[in-house]
């Protein structure tokens, strides 16, 4: 059984990482990946589920010829900004959302309104005449209002 060692790399390599977008599958990012990897020196991996390309860039290769590799394979590529970062050049369009918020929303008001419902389901002593209807009203905004995002 013979092995091969990898070659030595004769340039130095910077690591970076890419923002994909458009990828709908993970064939889309084994596209992306072979597109990026046919780039001379470059080793990439693209993950679907975070929508990130870690690539190993050697020094010839710049940002944009990466870019345009990722956006020749019909995706959109672009090196993602620090979280807590400021806005560039004062673009106060740019500033960041939290785009969960309205979902906890609808998550802490539903869990309210849940809760009695369970507690009268579930323990006798609470059971009056037309509970039922209580319930009723209390569910139907949950499974409507609070679930609307998810149906």
């Amino acid at each position: 059984m013979t092995t091969t060692t990898p070659a030595p790399e004769t340039e130095t390599s910077n690591a970076l990482s890419l923002a994909i977008g458009g990828m709908t599958c993970a064939s889309c990012a084994m596209r992306i990946e072979k597109k990026l990897n046919k780039l001379d020196g470059v080793t990439a991996t693209v993950n679907y589920a975070t929508e990130q390309a870690k690539v190993a860039v050697p020094d010839g290769v710049s940002v944009d010829e990466l870019i345009a590799a990722v956006e020749s394979a019909g995706y959109t590529a672009a090196i993602p900004r620090p979280r807590n970062a400021a806005p560039v050049d004062g673009d106060a369009d740019e500033l960041e959302v939290d785009e969960t918020a309205p979902l906890r929303t609808r998550l802490y008001t539903s869990l309210a309104l849940a809760v009695p419902v369970i507690a009268l389901a579930m323990i006798p002593s609470f059971q009056f005449d037309g509970w039922q209807w209580l319930s009723l009203t209390l569910t139907a905004p949950v499974v409507t209002w609070g679930a609307w995002p998810f149906h």
